[in-house]
């Protein structure tokens, strides 16, 4: 029997992999501090954005393993389709980000590095400008409001005359049986009107609801729930 081991890395010099990796982490490192600077949401996770340094590198070695080699990049792909992610991503913009370290890891993998480097302080550039001048910023602040009621009552006509008085527009969500069914849950989304605070509807709402929860939450469609 033939125990003679075969080393393939010669495949690729010695400065291809390090040169790929340590453009890859320098690329996603720049990334990560972009992300950073442009997050805007209370969010923010330092793990997350590590993650992101590695996912680049990552795959800059997948791509250095997989080469031309057809049978190989099956193989992977089988490997790593058994990794599940349980954690669900907060904004549509993080799986921005992940497509993109994976994307320069890619080209740093694949050693098209001028491509990699061009491309990542383009992309940056345009993230920044857009995080800078706030590109598709839409004014309409709404809020949500939730209200609890007895089961059992139709108080849907009262709830909205409280909301036809401190309200300039209102819209019915979502309604659910909470508690065993002793409680109906109610969600509107309402913009209030100028000179409104969100405490003068509670107590409003609290009076219909017969001294239900009420919760107005205001700002929603810049925070994370």
């Amino acid at each position: 029997m033939n125990f003679n081991l075969q080393d393939l890395s010669g495949t690729f010099s010695v400065a291809d992999i390090v040169l790929a990796m340590a453009l890859s982490f320098a690329l996603s490192t720049m990334i990560g501090f972009v992300y950073r600077a442009t997050h805007r949401n209370v969010s923010y996770s330092q793990s997350y954005v590590q993650t992101l340094v590695i996912v680049g590198m990552v795959v800059a070695l997948i791509m250095l393993v997989v080469g031309s080699n057809l049978a190989r990049a099956f193989s992977l792909v089988g490997a790593l389709s058994v990794v599940r992610f349980r954690n669900a991503v907060k904004e549509t913009r993080d799986v921005g980000f992940i497509f993109l370290v994976m994307g320069l890891g890619m080209a740093c993998g694949a050693r098209f590095y001028t491509l990699a480097a061009i491309a990542a302080v383009a992309i940056c550039l345009i993230m920044v400008v857009m995080h800078r001048f706030n590109w598709f910023h839409l004014d309409v602040q709404r809020q949500v409001v939730k209200v609890q009621l007895p089961a059992g009552e139709d108080r849907t006509a009262a709830i909205q005359d409280v909301l036809l008085r401190f309200t300039t527009e209102f819209e019915l969500v979502s309604t659910e049986s909470i508690r065993g069914g002793t409680l109906t849950e109610v969600f509107y989304t309402v913009r209030l009107k100028k000179g409104t605070e969100p405490g003068e509807l509670v107590m409003a709402l609290q009076e219909r609801a017969s001294g239900q929860r009420v919760t107005v939450l205001t700002g929603y469609d810049q925070t994370d729930l």
